[in-house]
Formats: structure tokens, sequence, C-alpha cells
């Protein structure tokens, strides 16, 4: 009786907040493990993705191909030609960014020393010390950013056991995904409770038709965009087309900072070697395949594989 007594004395709202503060603390403490999970999976959660890419690109030529041959054939030679595609357009983007590495560089550096001296003897008229603490400043970030970058990969992928496991999964990933698709999707499913196979079935088919057609439309939008920053540049005769051409086919693989990364070693190049003007005519030129990106090459591409009408893509992307 006395308990009852003591609880009859807490108020209701103290009772109520302890109730939430308990559930929260459960759910940070599930949180937690989540994350910790995550982390320990991430390697083979990384390979399946990747494995799953080159899937979405290896699936429609192994299917024609599947129309001549047996299945195991068309699988293998459909990896082959992926692959080598792979390879080859790695190959001449590395080989072409490392021919004019020297030359890039000295045009960056000579491209910055040009914006130093505007930032001192410009409109800004900024001083040495000002200019030298802001040089400071933008290498420290550069340098944290690379350093954070480099220690998490490496703290991901440094150990040869995990490269092992990646490579393994992704290998066997992309094989199995190939032959059995709906036999893995199947097993899958049948873990779930009978009432919600059908949802998660019906789902999955769904995610999966998205992953593909996007993994083919970056491809080729990406291709676009290099062959469009190429032409341009050199229309306005900047040096060291092909290489920056090669950096802006690389950053359309890179969300939100792809492009504009991209567009500043453009724009730091054209300045150093052409001027000012030029430099912010390939910002222009950036500018307007960004655009054409967008609102006609998204619209098109995947508008096309996802069966949508380009002006319904075009509205959402313009609305949102």
């Amino acid at each position: 009786m006395a308990d009852d007594g003591t609880s009859s004395r807490i108020p209701p709202t103290l009772t109520r907040a302890a109730g939430i503060t308990w559930r929260v603390l459960i759910l940070l403490a599930g949180l937690v493990v989540v994350g910790y999970f995550l982390n320990l999976v991430f390697p083979v959660a990384l390979a399946l993705f990747l494995s799953l890419l080159v899937t979405a690109l290896a699936s429609p030529v192994m299917n024609l191909l599947g129309r001549f041959m047996p299945k195991v054939l068309a699988m293998v030679l459909s990896l082959v030609i992926i692959l080598t595609a792979i390879v080859s357009i790695l190959y001449v983007v590395v080989r072409s960014t490392i021919a004019e590495s020297s030359k890039l560089v000295a045009s960056l550096q000579s491209g910055l020393t040009e914006i130093r001296s505007w930032l001192k003897d410009g409109p800004l008229g900024l001083t040495d010390e000002s200019v030298n603490g802001l040089v400071t400043q933008a290498e420290a970030w550069g340098k944290t950013a690379a350093e954070g970058a480099l220690s998490a990969a490496a703290g991901e992928l440094g150990s040869l056991g995990t490269l092992i496991i990646g490579g393994s999964v992704f290998f066997f990933g992309v094989i199995f995904f190939l032959l059995s698709p709906d036999k893995i999707w199947g097993w899958v499913v049948s873990w779930l409770p009978s009432s919600s196979r059908a949802t998660v079935d019906t789902s999955g088919r769904i995610v999966w038709h998205s992953i593909s057609s996007y993994t083919k439309g970056i491809v080729v939008i990406a291709l676009a965009d290099a062959a469009l920053v190429f032409i341009g540049l050199t229309i306005l005769q900047v040096p060291l087309a092909p290489a920056l051409a090669a950096v802006v086919f690389l950053g359309a693989f890179i969300p939100v900072i792809g492009a504009p990364i991209a567009t500043f070693f453009a724009a730091i190049v054209a300045l150093a070697e052409r001027g000012p003007l030029v430099a912010l005519l390939v910002i222009a030129l950036t500018v307007v395949v960004g655009s054409a990106d967008g609102h006609i090459l998204q619209p098109l591409v995947m508008g096309r594989s996802e069966n949508l009408h380009p002006l319904a893509i075009i509205v959402v992307i313009a609305v949102g």
C-alpha cells in the first residue's frame, strides 16, 4: 500500500516523461547496435552493391547472347564484354589524365596564382596576410578532407582479408545474380511472413528495375557530358581538353559535388591559359551542359528506361 501511495504522488507529466525517456534510450541503443553491425558488414554490402551494378549492365547483353548460345556461355561472354568496356573506359580516362598531369598541375598552379594576384590587386584589395590566411585555410580544409577520405577507405578496405572476402563476394555475387536472379530473390522473400511476401516481391522487383535503369542511364549521361565539354573546350581552344573531359566523365558518377569539382578544374586551366573571359565562358559552358543534362538528357534517357514521359521528368526536376 505504501508503494501505491508513493505512485499516486508522482505527477502524471513526470510519469509520461519517464516513459518517453526510457523508450528513447532503448531506441538509441538499438541504433548503436545497428550501426555497429552495419560497420562490420560494410565491405560485404559494398561488394554486393557493386556486383548488382555490374549485373545491371551485363544482364541485357547476357539476355541477347542467350538467344544464340547456352546460358552459362552467354553469362561468361557478357561479363567479358562489360568488364572489358569498363576497364577500357577507365584506361582511356586515366591514361589521358596521367599523360597531361604535369601540364594540368602547372596550369592549375598558374591559374591559382592569377586568382591570388586578383585578390590583392583587384577590387577587393586584400592584403598579403589576408590572402595567405585564405590560402592556408583552403589547404588545411583540402588536406583534412583528403586525409579523412583516405583514412576511412583504408579503415574499411585496408586489410588483406577484407579485400579477399569483398572480392570473393563480388565475383560470386555477379555470377549467381546473372545465372539465377529469380531463385535468389525467391529465397530471400521466402524468409518473410506469408502476408507480406507479395508486397515485398513487387517492391523489390520495382527497385531492381530502377537500379538497373539508373546504372545504364548514368553511363550514357556521363559519356554525353564528357563529349559536350570536350567539344566546347576544343572550340574555346582551351588546352588539355581530353584530360578535362575525363575529369568531367568521372565527376558525373559523384553525386552533388562531382560536377562543381570538374567545373573548377576546367575554369582554372582556362584562366591560366586563355584568360578570365574564356574562364567565364567555360563556367557558362558547364552550366549549359548541366542544364541540358538535367532537363534534356535525363528525361530522355531515364524516362525511356522507366517508361515515363520526358515531360513528367522535366516537371519533377524543375519543381524539386
